[in-house]
């Protein structure tokens, strides 16, 4: 009995501490420093992240083994892209305490981010057939600027402030491009998609620079190419294993070169 006692006493001890360290606003303590010559790159998203409908390897494992060649260091890529994510709930998740989220993200020294074309999927039949203003998807707009200066903010504050390297990619359009687009909307649709992507673009873009994170242009060089739908899956409206090359590429040319010595580790 005094064992059996002993025990529960320690156990409801260790449960208090548990407790108390699970509800605290921090991670503070799962924070570890890597060690010298290694990186940790984590990509958080929606379905584009996660590499939904390619069936290949998508940017964030590409852009990886690319950082790898380039810097000599081993580069450790943990893809935690969910399909149909918006901004609301990738700032969820990075709220859950202890999630394995917060775990990965305090741990990355590279942080890949792309979220915020689903935010306006419940207007998606208003924009791609024309009817839709920008005055239709304000509310949506406001909800993403302000969820992605708290995106970032909590980035940082799971870093413990150290020095993260932050990329932010926009998009080539927050809905269906290329043949598929061509075939299913009208002009007025496609006039009106390709409106609410560069105003998206523009928001990521400005959250970004007021975090001191770097955006990265997706939609030029996807506009650039001499025939879009060769970047595209059979759906329109994700990459193909050429398109995500074409992603991880223009993130690693967007990453500072050499990386400074304290995002290694040591």
């Amino acid at each position: 009995m005094i064992q059996t006692t002993r025990r529960l006493a320690v156990g409801l001890i260790v449960l208090i501490v548990v407790t108390v360290i699970s509800g605290a606003d921090t991670v503070s303590g799962v924070f570890k420093p890597l060690p010298a010559g290694q990186l940790h790159v984590v990509a958080l998203g929606d379905s584009v992240t996660s590499g939904s409908n390619c069936n290949c390897s998508a940017f964030p494992q590409m852009y990886g083994d690319q950082l790898q060649d380039r810097d000599g260091a081993t580069v450790a890529v943990a893809n935690l892209g969910v399909g149909g994510l918006d901004s609301s709930g990738l700032l969820q998740t990075l709220n859950q305490p202890n999630s394995s989220t917060q775990v990965d993200t305090a741990a990355a020294n590279v942080v890949l981010l792309t979220i915020g074309a689903n935010d306006f999927g419940d207007h998606h039949d208003d924009v791609t057939s024309g009817q839709c203003t920008a005055d239709c998807v304000s509310d949506e707009f406001e909800q993403l600027t302000v969820n992605l200066g708290k995106i970032l903010g909590r980035i940082h504050a799971l870093r413990n402030n150290q020095p993260t390297t932050i990329l932010v990619t926009g998009y080539w359009n927050v809905f269906e491009d290329g043949d598929v687009a061509a075939r299913q909307y009208p002009a007025s649709g496609l006039q009106a998609s390709d409106q609410l992507t560069l105003r998206t673009n523009g928001a990521i873009a400005a959250a970004a620079a007021a975090d001191d994170a770097t955006y990265v242009d997706i939609y030029t060089p996807f506009k650039d190419s001499s025939n879009i739908t060769s970047l595209l899956a059979a759906d329109g409206d994700h990459p193909n294993a050429a398109g995500h090359a074409l992603i991880a590429s223009v993130l690693l040319a967007a990453t500072p070169n050499p990386l400074p010595k304290s995002h290694q580790g040591g």
